[in-house]
């Protein structure tokens, strides 16, 4: 979801919510494999880097009596989760949100599950904090992610590409910000998980004016739209300059855009 690598990049809630469905889908699809959870009553959940909340409340419809919490360290995104999602919840459970770095966040009491959605590949080395992650889970307990595989694709290349032109180069992610689905399989089961790896490509068909260009402003350009910010014309520049390119990588059909968008899954359960 949101960035927890970076606390200067600037969020905007409203403009990552333009997409909310499709972005949704795949936290679905993650929830959908994870195991029955060691506490019955009350389980503990934390979310890391749930954004706007939005699909964090996901989470109380699956398990309605839980305490979960959502960590983020936008200020703009956790306003919003508390907000719209905060409180009791209808199953006798609570949502609360809290400002938390990924980078160091460690459970602080068991939990029974921790979950990111979208989030791990804002933080460099983030294999390094399995270890972490999973100590602090109740015997039996889950680690679940998903993180998007897409950096070679031409919506993350041409950025990166207009980017190292503009002198942004440094502010982008790259091939490296997340790692091959058998190397998370090897990291996660030699912390003594049983492990569960996949891919999946999406095919999202968008619809609206320059659709793939209005998706990333809400997530992968969210650093450079904040380091241009102060200067509207090389902002209007750079948007101009990509919104061609996307237009050529990514034509409109008759019926929208279809924009592929492959993600990488992991659902690691702790030894029982």
């Amino acid at each position: 979801m949101t960035d927890s690598g970076s606390s200067t990049t600037t969020w905007d809630p409203a403009q990552y919510l333009r997409h909310a469905d499709h972005r949704a889908r795949p936290f679905a699809d993650l929830l959908a494999r994870v195991p029955g959870l060691p506490t019955e009553q009350a389980p503990r959940i934390a979310d890391l880097g749930c954004g706007p909340g939005n699909v964090t409340a996901h989470l109380a419809d699956r398990w309605p009596t839980a305490h979960i919490t959502g960590y983020d360290n936008s200020p703009e995104m956790l306003d919003r989760a508390h907000t719209e999602h905060g409180g009791p919840t209808p199953g006798g459970g609570r949502l609360d949100f809290a400002h938390a770095d990924a980078r160091t966040w460690t459970p602080t009491e068991p939990h029974d599950l921790i979950v990111s959605n979208a989030t791990l590949q804002w933080v460099p080395g983030h294999v390094e904090r399995f270890a972490d992650w999973i100590g602090g889970l109740r015997p039996g307990g889950t680690l679940a992610f998903q993180v998007p595989g897409n950096f070679g694709a031409p919506s993350h290349r041409l950025m990166r590409e207009l980017a190292d032109t503009a002198g942004l180069g440094g502010l982008l992610r790259h091939d490296d910000a997340v790692l091959a689905p058998e190397t998370y399989l090897a990291h996660l089961t030699a912390l003594g998980c049983t492990a569960d790896v996949w891919e999946t490509t999406y095919v999202h068909l968008l619809t609206g004016a320059d659709p793939v260009l209005d998706w990333v402003k809400g997530t992968g350009l969210r650093p450079v739209l904040t380091a241009l910010a102060d200067d509207p014309a090389a902002l209007d520049a750079f948007v101009g300059r990509y919104r061609d390119a996307l237009r050529e990588a990514y034509p409109a059909g008759p019926h929208g855009t279809p924009f592929p968008f492959r993600r990488i899954f992991a659902v690691a359960r702790k030894e029982a």
